[in-house]
């Protein structure tokens, strides 16, 4: 594979610009010996949602699957984003963080997937089980980041378009844009930053949607609002994030996703990466939207503005012009 060189690529491993990630064993001990993490409950049953329908152009839908999964509809398309549908975000199947919610949607009650988009390589966003299920059904075309077509070829899914951070590409009647998050890679422990993470903009017309991936707090969300001054919907994440010392790099609390929907301007945004797999971190269940809300009041928000989707949820926003 060759690579250009670039700020974030160093000839053999992809890094962040603004802060590093890296961490020794030592910080994996220091978590591992003082971590007091708050158990969670073994289950949750969620209210069943109906089924989403497919939204005409001129509508902006997204459903919470759970976790970082999502379908976006934009522009009459149907995105599925970072789909996981396993019972584990683990390369086993009997081990490594489990599901205490079922997915809320089932993936045969989708509307379709006329696009696949993939942030990044760890276990809670590319799941190959799910990516299987995806071919075979609707076999979408698919776009990650550099480094990442590797994994997705594993599923079945040839020749997935990948992007390094800023670049777009236009597929299935809408502009995709990979830009950067502040996170980091890994599917063994002998690939770490190997492949690039990040997240998307996806265009339609004048419609906007973001889908931040996995990331801790960095200037980069004042870089993308620069170049894309009107975010119609922003998906951020909200959990994983205790043990601070340890998750602040790559992970952000909602009070740093708050200052995020901010340093965007989104017109809304919809908390997600919480609630759904026991293990990943340190917090209660219930802790990342009980923040939330209360970050958001504190910046003088309205619960509209930026808000979380019961699991299996749909929310359909009509575009606005510009």
């Amino acid at each position: 594979m060759q690579i250009a060189p670039s700020d974030h690529w160093d000839g053999r491993h992809f890094h962040n610009v603004h802060d590093r990630t890296e961490k020794t064993f030592r910080d994996v001990w220091r978590w591992r010996r003082t971590s007091r993490a708050i158990p969670w409950p073994p289950s949750v049953e969620d209210a069943p949602q109906p089924a989403p329908r497919r939204l005409p152009a001129g509508r902006i839908g997204a459903t919470f699957i759970g976790h970082a999964s999502f379908l976006i509809q934009l522009g009459g398309r149907c995105i599925l984003v970072d789909p996981v549908w396993s019972e584990r975000a683990s390369p086993l199947t009997f081990a490594g963080p489990r599901r205490v919610r079922a997915p809320g949607q089932r993936l045969e009650d989708l509307p379709g997937c006329d696009l696949l988009l993939v942030s990044h390589n760890h276990y809670d966003h590319l799941d190959l089980p799910t990516l299987r299920e995806v071919r075979r059904r609707w076999s979408p075309p698919a776009i990650t980041g550099l480094a990442n077509a590797r994994h997705l070829a594993k599923a079945g899914i040839q020749a997935a378009t990948e992007l390094d951070w800023w670049q777009s590409t236009e597929m299935a009647g809408l502009r995709i844009t990979y830009v950067p998050a502040q996170h980091f890679s890994a599917r063994t422990l002998f690939d770490r930053n190997c492949s690039l993470w990040g997240g998307f903009v996806i265009q339609s017309g004048d419609a906007t949607v973001y889908f931040a991936g996995d990331s801790g707090w960095c200037p980069h969300f004042a870089e993308i609002a620069a170049r894309f001054p009107r975010i119609d919907l922003a998906l951020l994440p909200i959990g994983a994030y205790e043990p601070r010392f340890f998750m602040r790099t790559q992970h952000m609390d909602p009070g740093e996703a708050v200052e995020a929907h901010r340093a965007l301007g989104a017109r809304r945004s919809i908390g997600m990466h919480f609630g759904t797999f026991a293990g990943l971190t340190d917090e209660a269940i219930e802790g990342p939207e009980a923040w939330l809300a209360e970050a958001r009041a504190a910046a003088g928000l309205a619960e509209e503005a930026f808000t979380t989707l019961p699991f299996g949820a749909s929310l359909d926003l009509a575009e606005t012009p510009r």
